[in-house]
């Protein structure tokens, strides 16, 4: 496998799209490659940011989560919440290289992920093409971040090992390995933090990958989540009492 990140220039909020930015960052792309992209660039191309100034965090917090806790109860002033399924500190929401601004995740990251993965079909004449979209998480009870997959398309994204033997013919009974995860962690390492400004990569030589040359189906969507109750740490989820959110409720309530 072979990760290579790329500088892209100093991006404001809706000054350009993404597939702008794609097409002025990246070289030819191959066959079987995997771009990631890191979210916060999505979201600056699609206007989603929001002054500081202009709102209470906590009422952005609330708009955009689905579920959330209050930030109160944590010692680091972060609010643990539920966004598009998935458990992650604060909503998404950064203020690191926003320049006065809150951004927010994509309005809709799995459409973004799959319009660029059409693009860069398009663009590059390519059949074979992955595209992830990051974000940093936390795992408890470990120091630093390390990158998820908060949307994928082009490729399956979870390799179900249920049923196969181990080295001593015992079924694995619970094992579902993250392809998109794994890939994430290895391109966010590669594309840094903070002021490195390399927001994009290209991953190749990827022989574990199976590409789909199409969007994720919603019934391939819908596998991917887990509810709470389901959840291997559901001791923990159900034992806090969640706050609901705006995101997700009908426009009558």
């Amino acid at each position: 496998m072979r990760v290579q990140a790329y500088q892209t220039d100093r991006l404001t909020s809706g000054a350009r799209t993404i597939t702008d930015v794609l097409d002025a960052t990246l070289p030819e792309l191959q066959e079987g490659s995997v771009v990631v992209v890191a979210s916060k660039i999505v979201a600056l191309c699609e206007g989603r940011t929001v002054p500081t100034a202009s709102i209470d965090k906590d009422e952005l917090i609330a708009r955009e989560a689905q579920r959330y806790l209050p930030r109160r109860r944590s010692r680091y002033d972060v609010s643990f919440t539920i966004i598009h399924d998935m458990l992650v500190p604060t909503a998404g929401i950064d203020e690191s290289n926003g320049n006065g601004n809150y951004v927010l995740w994509p309005a809709d990251p799995q459409a973004s992920a799959n319009a660029i993965r059409v693009h860069l079909m398009e663009k590059y004449s390519v059949k074979d093409v992955g595209v992830i979209l990051t974000d940093n998480c936390l795992r408890p009870l470990r120091w630093g971040v390390t990158g998820m997959a908060i949307a994928s398309s082009g490729f399956v994204p979870v390799e179900d090992c249920i049923g196969q033997p181990d080295l001593f013919g015992r079924q694995l009974k619970y094992t579902k390995e993250s392809i998109q995860d794994g890939l994430a962690a290895a391109a966010t390492i590669v594309m840094g933090e903070g002021g490195r400004q390399t927001p994009i990569a290209i991953i190749e030589d990827v022989p574990f990958v199976t590409f789909t040359q199409r969007d994720p189906t919603a019934e391939e969507l819908a596998a991917l989540r887990i509810a709470p109750e389901d959840d291997m740490y559901e001791p923990f989820l159900t034992a806090v009492q969640w706050q609901s959110g705006n995101a997700g409720q009908p426009e009558s309530e």
